[in-house]
């Protein structure tokens, strides 16, 4: 009996070496780690790197961890073996696995790279974490994937796109051929794509209120590779005039990163932008209402806006157009200025403002306003004002950056966690929830943004952290009484507080102009399944051709909504135009859809596809645009557009006139600056 307690204890030191040398040998040798039908990720323990394959195809290897902890660089291989381990996880994006590699050593801040799989899902999520141990841990770079290879496609057939931060200053997304160039940064999210199979890799980040994030793509002697980080910086893109804020804490976390192969990298865009939706909830209240639709008076009154005109803007749609709807109203939304209606400015009489909002009412429309509340415009009259709404002054609030300010777009950024800056947006909502608006357009929220050398908060250190408090403040202030229409902002980082965003910069009229927004539409679609609603800006008909004008009006239809943009308080061509087409039957059963159409070719630089398609339950749709001076033959093979072969025809869904399908490809000339939307129907 005695011997019992030596055999018990010989047993648990037995069950301890065993788990050591387990764990040890799981560092000695490769790890695999599946998610989806038949996604592997691959940990090399010798070389402490990260490659994935898909149905046995390797789709990128070599890739590591890197942080910069208190301004030195450390990565991976500046530790001993990783401890590997893994969970099972169920969360909104199904059942899985977490596997995690652990980076340990003393006197060393501790790493944790994590692996997110799921059994229905062909992508996974990574993330890495530093632990101090108990110190405190301060960085602005933090890169879950590092130089991974890109070995898929041979890099003369891929394109990498470079996604912009923001839609401000007339920037565009730019599909580039990857063996022509040295290198690409995108915001956010990267693209590497062979537009003939249509076969891409995907990565981008699923969380924005700490950090802005990148994926740079490098060419070096003829092999791609990519890198994924936390910490993105740079003037022509994020606006930022110095580097990212320094994020600190016991434990400090990267954004979790989407990583994922596709047949068809369109695909891969659209589940991105769903998962970013459901990693990354809503804090805005959930839209339940039909698509919205109706007029913005930035399109040609501007600066003009005052009560008679814009009322008679509205008898306009209630009179002469008033099938032009989507359920039971269209919006009519005032743009800046509309301050010409208050007596003594922003803390004058709202009276005749709120006059309108109600005559809009009896109209059976609902009415809109318009505001940038993290901007001052009046900053270069001195630093003394008083803000609405507080005793601060506008000087205390400016957002600092070193010796100066942050000054963009003609405006100086204020600091959203100031409490002067939320006394604002208190008093400025106030008044025109009281006056009864139902909508309102808010800009230049990329002002919010701007990393600063000192917030007033002093628990916010980066840009990000900070547009979070002055949005989510917002939100609270507008208490779901409006619907809120994003224009100028983030494109990622405003999802969660927002119904629709304008997918590009300002748009008129032009086939330049249309050219310019579809490249957004081209290379962003895929956000009108992160926001409710994505916009093509004010639709006008004024001054420019018939071509021109059905242009603009489907570069509208095929980004998902319709805001119109017209003196429409006055007759004129546009008045003729918008009696004619905005209350076509079929065309609205598009805009209530309310689902951005696909680009058909992603290899067109800075300029855009020239079809675009979508499916509508059982029914397809085409859009083709001509930008060009002269008229231009088409042959689109079906296939290409998806169609299973067939006998069809083209119904033109604004003339009804039909054009025939040949042998399975569409063939039509189109005239110089034009467009037409078809859809596909059985001869």
């Amino acid at each position: 009996m005695k011997q019992y307690p030596f055999l018990l204890k010989n047993l648990f030191l037995s069950i301890l070496l065993m788990a050591f040398f387990c764990n040890s040998a799981l560092a000695q040798k490769n790890i695999k780690m599946t998610f989806g039908k038949s996604g592997v990720i691959t940990y090399d323990a010798k070389q402490k790197t990260i490659a994935v394959s898909q149905s046995g195809k390797v789709i990128f290897s070599g890739a590591k961890a890197s942080v910069i902890i208190n301004g030195k660089t450390i990565g991976v291989n500046d530790y001993p073996d990783a401890v590997f381990a893994k969970e099972v996880i169920s969360d909104d994006l199904g059942k899985g696995l977490k596997y995690t590699l652990t980076y340990k050593e003393k006197n060393k801040a501790t790493l944790i790279q994590s692996f997110y799989t799921y059994n229905s899902q062909d992508y996974f999520i990574t993330q890495l974490e530093i632990s101090g141990n108990g110190q405190q841990i301060a960085t602005h770079y933090i890169a879950p994937l590092d130089l991974g290879k890109i070995v898929f496609d041979k890099i003369e057939n891929l394109q990498t796109v470079f996604v912009p931060y923001d839609n401000d200053a007339f920037i565009s997304y730019n599909s580039k051929k990857l063996d022509t160039i040295s290198h690409n940064t995108s915001a956010e999210v990267g693209i590497i794509f062979n537009n003939a199979s249509r076969n891409g890799f995907i990565v981008g980040s699923l969380e924005h209120t700490v950090w802005k994030s990148a994926v740079k793509t490098i060419n070096q002697n003829k092999q791609p590779s990519f890198s994924v980080w936390a910490g993105y910086s740079e003037k022509e893109n994020t606006r930022d005039s110095i580097a990212h804020g320094i994020v600190k804490g016991d434990k400090v976390v990267s954004p979790k990163f989407f990583v994922g192969y596709y047949s068809d990298w369109r695909n891969g865009m659209e589940q991105y932008a769903k998962t970013n939706r459901i990693v990354e909830k809503p804090y805005v209240f959930a839209w339940d209402k039909p698509t919205p639709v109706g007029w913005n008076s930035w399109g040609v009154l501007m600066e003009k806006i005052n009560f008679e005109n814009t009322t008679k803007v509205a008898d306009f749609f209630a009179n002469s157009v008033p099938e032009f709807r989507v359920g039971n109203t269209a919006y009519i939304d005032l743009d800046s200025f509309w301050d010409n209606m208050v007596k003594g400015g922003f803390t004058g009489d709202f009276s005749k403002l709120k006059e309108f909002a109600d005559y809009c009412k009896k109209k059976g429309l609902e009415p809109g306003a318009y505001w940038a509340p993290f901007t001052d415009w009046g900053w270069k009259d001195g630093p003394n004002r008083k803000a609405e709404g507080s005793n601060y002054t506008f000087g205390e609030m400016w957002t600092k950056t070193g010796n100066t300010y942050f000054d963009f777009d003609g405006a100086r950024a204020i600091d959203p966690t100031h409490p002067g800056t939320l006394k604002r947006v208190d008093y400025v909502i106030s008044k025109l929830k009281e006056c009864g608006f139902k909508m309102i357009k808010i800009d230049f929220l990329g002002h919010a943004a701007a990393e600063s050398t000192s917030f007033y908060d002093k628990n916010v250190t980066t840009g990000m952290q900070a547009y979070k408090v002055g949005m989510e403040h917002l939100v609270n202030a507008l208490d779901g009484q409006m619907l809120i229409y994003a224009a100028i902002s983030p494109n990622m980082a405003t999802s969660r507080y927002a119904h629709i965003r304008r997918i590009a910069c300002d748009a008129w009229k032009t086939i330049e102009q249309t050219e310019y927004t579809l490249n957004s539409v081209n290379y962003g679609w895929w956000q009108t399944y992160s926001y409710d609603y994505i916009d093509a800006d004010h639709v006008v008909f004024a001054d420019v051709t018939e071509g021109e004008n059905r242009a603009r009006l489907i570069s509208s239809v095929i980004t998902g909504t319709l805001i119109t943009g017209d003196d429409y308080s006055k007759d004129g061509i546009w008045s003729k135009r918008a009696k004619e087409w905005l209350q076509n039957k079929e065309m609205l059963k598009i805009v209530e859809n309310g689902v951005a159409f696909r680009p058909v070719e992603g290899n067109t630089g800075k300029l855009t596809t020239e079809i675009f398609e979508q499916k509508i339950g059982n029914d397809w749709y085409i859009s083709i645009l001509n930008y060009g001076n002269t008229s231009k033959n088409y042959a689109i093979p079906l296939e290409r557009l998806g169609v299973k072969n067939g006998n069809y025809k083209l119904h033109d869904v604004f003339t009804s006139e039909n054009v025939e399908v040949k042998n399975n490809t569409i063939n039509l000339n189109l005239g110089a600056k034009d467009a037409c939307l078809f859809k596909i129907v059985n001869r």
